[in-house]
């Protein structure tokens, strides 16, 4: 019998492997925005010439409002015999948590009968062709206890799919961007799931309106796949079912190309990192469950979005003196529109990390189709007063260093980092890791009924993560949670053009 397959007749390893990863992952629920059980039914969209935050209220799902049919099982068809295990690299280790996504669709002009079968069209195609060449998404992430690793098991449990309907009409959900909580209601989440053995890696579940209008949620595991190859598995899933066949069938699921070296040859000192042992600490071993964790942090926290237009953000580039991309004049701008707010002490050390793609970076450089994590973390950092009194150029150039820093040397001496010591993004005590979404294509993503009118992450934010997302007019949204009081820095300081 092998490692993992003892493991699933045991709950109480599984129980312990949960406990393990809800304390030590959850402070990383970051680089694609987890779902965890916090957010307020509130938006905020640009209300003056200068962009300052107005509240909309939208309308929150109730239970009665969605019914969702049995859940079933999607098998994949092309399961590979024996049973295959896929090593995950140490990027991936640390990113073992849940992506919840939807997507909206009007009616088409032929009028509501016209979507009348998406439920079984969307679950035929996943079943029967995507399920084909994503035939490991049917599998498991579980955890080795010889090797105290997660790895990916294919054995074929299932990608789990539900189909549901409302009675209300797409109209009457009010702003579809605007951060709801209630859309977790549009997803088939993967809490509630008593073990890893137990627990789906990807989950589908099709909601039709009253009007015909439907939405579509998705839920996978960032363990599996980051934010580019999740992109293209849904532009995949969107080509079945537009009865086109997949786009890109050519997958590399092997991960060797970003593994460790033997021996680890530690050459950088990655600050991004902290070791897990840091990590622990900064949650407490007697709290029962991520849920209330997480309304501990967030009882006296805000939730705004401030918008940035494409004009501010040509103003900042200006600002800045020096030629620059958009990512790098927005994160400086909002690193110092933070830090401002956060920090007290001028003498302290701010610093903000993000991801960098690495596909291109190595040496050899990342196969096309890879199936993964190809992305390396780094960090911007400097002392408060310096950030906060040095025009925006300074911050500017404190980001594009850390950029240029990942190189193949660099990306592979963090990877040695990460087998030697089990680390995690270092976030906390002031410091925060942007995701930046708005470059990835989900407006496009056509299922057969025309392009959504929105679609994007149901976003349950921790305080340490700020998320960028296009505002589908070339500017940008960001999201962020942060103390009353500090919120009322922040929003005074970020239109500050």
């Amino acid at each position: 019998m092998s490692s993992w397959q003892s493991r699933t007749s045991h709950r109480t390893d599984d129980d312990a492997v949960l406990c393990f990863l809800r304390r030590d992952f959850l402070r990383y629920h970051v680089i694609f925005v987890l779902q965890l059980d916090h957010l307020l039914c509130s938006h905020t969209t640009a209300g003056s010439s200068m962009g300052r935050a107005a509240t909309e209220i939208v309308v929150p799902l109730t239970e009665l409002d969605v019914e969702r049919g049995e859940t079933c099982a999607l098998l994949s068809p092309s399961n590979p015999t024996p049973m295959k295990t896929i090593h995950l690299s140490n990027i991936d280790q640390t990113a073992a948590f849940p992506v919840e996504t939807v997507f909206f669709y009007e009616t088409t002009p032929d009028g509501a009968e016209s979507t009348f079968d998406i439920i079984e069209s969307v679950k035929r195609s996943v079943s029967e062709e995507l399920l084909v060449p994503y035939y490991f998404m049917a599998g498991r992430v579980l955890y080795n206890v010889e090797t105290k690793r997660l790895e990916l098991v294919c054995n074929n449990a299932g990608a789990l799919f539900a189909g549901a309907t409302s009675s209300l009409s797409l109209k009457e959900l009010g702003d579809l961007s605007a951060p709801n909580r209630s859309f977790q209601r549009l997803v088939l989440r993967a809490e509630g799931f008593g073990s890893l053995p137990e627990t789906p890696i990807f989950t589908i579940q099709v909601t039709r309106f009253r009007c015909g209008g439907f939405s579509i949620g998705f839920m996978t595991n960032h363990s599996i796949l980051d934010g580019k190859s999740a992109v293209e598995m849904l532009e995949n899933l969107a080509a079945i079912c537009r009865g086109e066949g997949p786009r890109n069938v050519k997958l590399h699921v092997d991960r060797s190309c970003i593994q460790a070296r033997d021996p680890p040859q530690i050459q950088f000192e990655h600050a991004e990192y902290m070791k897990l042992t840091e990590a622990s600490s900064l949650v407490s071993p007697d709290q029962p469950s991520p849920s209330s964790f997480v309304s501990m942090l967030s009882e006296n926290y805000e939730y705004e979005v401030a918008s940035l237009s494409l004009d501010m953000i040509d103003g900042l580039k200006e600002r800045a003196t020096t030629g620059c991309s958009s990512f790098q004049a927005v994160v400086a701008h909002l690193w110092r529109a933070r830090t401002r707010a956060v920090f007290d002490d001028p003498s302290e050390t701010s610093s903000v990390l993000f991801a960098v793609d690495v596909r291109s970076k190595m040496t050899p450089r990342v196969p096309d189709g890879f199936v993964g994590n190809a992305v390396a973390i780094t960090m911007a950092s400097a002392r408060v007063a310096e950030l906060t009194e040095q025009p925006l150029g300074f911050a500017v150039k404190r980001v594009r260093e850390a950029i240029e820093r990942v190189t193949d040397e660099y990306i592979r001496s963090a990877v040695d980092w990460l087998e030697v010591n089990k680390g995690m993004p270092a976030i906390g005590h002031g410091n925060f890791i942007v995701s930046a979404w708005w470059k990835l294509p989900f407006h496009e993503l056509d299922f057969g009924w025309g392009k959504p009118i929105y679609g994007g992450p149901v976003v349950s934010m921790m305080h340490e993560c700020v998320l960028l997302l296009s505002d589908g007019k070339g500017g940008i949204n960001i999201w962020l949670a942060l103390e009353e009081e500090k919120m009322k820095g922040f929003v005074s300081y970020v239109y500050e053009l």
